[in-house]
């Protein structure tokens, strides 16, 4: 009877410090996983479980092992946010799979994808007929994300009230976490001189802008680090 007891509380106690680590660790764990937090979830599953029911094992060992793998994925996640070069290398990054409505059957196969699973996909983004499609990517968190072609988009009210424009252009990202994206302009013929006398005319510097990006309609969004927000909102 006294065994079951242990075996009881140790295991609510395994439930209470899991529910604090995913606290904890943030939002992105519950959500889109990256490389790094999956495999944390994993390791954290397997010595909470240990916690609960492995009697032989020391508690304070565990509570060890926990508080090291939940720090380190802490710090991770940190320099993650901060260092792009790091983040590409531990999260990659996403894959063409349909351009111009062709399939890229290399880039399939790099990811370990069937057309069946590709076709899985596209059917629940709603899209059954590969003509519709621009571009498909395959996001770093295994969803794959669809631009249609401009003759399938949803008419909006402004298309009714102006007409449609000319989206067939994939978005071209320039600056991200405050640096030029030089690949991106190199491989679609944007001189970074562009960029920076667009930054000029608005007063700002490279190093103001967390993200930039040339919109399928040709518009130049830029989002910078001061958003001058002073009320940010986020429902607890």
């Amino acid at each position: 009877m006294v065994d079951h007891m242990i075996i009881l509380l140790r295991s609510i106690s395994a439930f209470v410090i899991l529910l604090i680590i995913t606290r904890f660790l943030g939002k992105q764990t519950l959500s889109n996983m990256n490389f790094h937090e999956f495999v944390t979830a994993v390791i954290l599953g397997a010595i909470a479980a240990n916690f609960a029911f492995n009697e032989k094992m020391q508690v304070i060992h565990l509570l060890i092992s926990l508080a090291v793998f939940t720090f380190t994925s802490y710090l991770l996640s940190i320099i993650i946010v901060k260092n792009r070069k790091f983040r590409m290398w531990t999260e990659g990054t996403p894959t063409i799979l349909i351009e111009g409505g062709k399939i890229l059957e290399d880039n399939l196969k790099k990811n370990h994808l069937t057309l069946d699973t590709l076709n899985q996909m596209l059917r629940q983004k709603d899209i059954f007929d590969y003509s519709e499609i621009e571009y498909a990517l395959l996001e770093i968190n295994g969803k794959i994300s669809v631009m249609k072609k401009k003759e399938y988009h949803n008419v909006t009210l402004k298309d009714l009230k102006k007409g449609s424009k000319d989206l067939g252009n994939f978005p071209i990202e320039l600056i991200m976490d405050g640096q030029l994206l030089e690949g991106n302009l190199k491989v679609n013929n944007i001189p970074p001189e562009w960029v920076m006398d667009k930054l000029t005319a608005r007063g700002k510097q490279l190093d103001d802008v967390f993200y930039a990006v040339k919109g399928s309609n040709g518009q130049l969004y830029i989002d910078f680090y001061n958003d001058k927000i002073t009320h940010p909102i986020d429902i607890e």
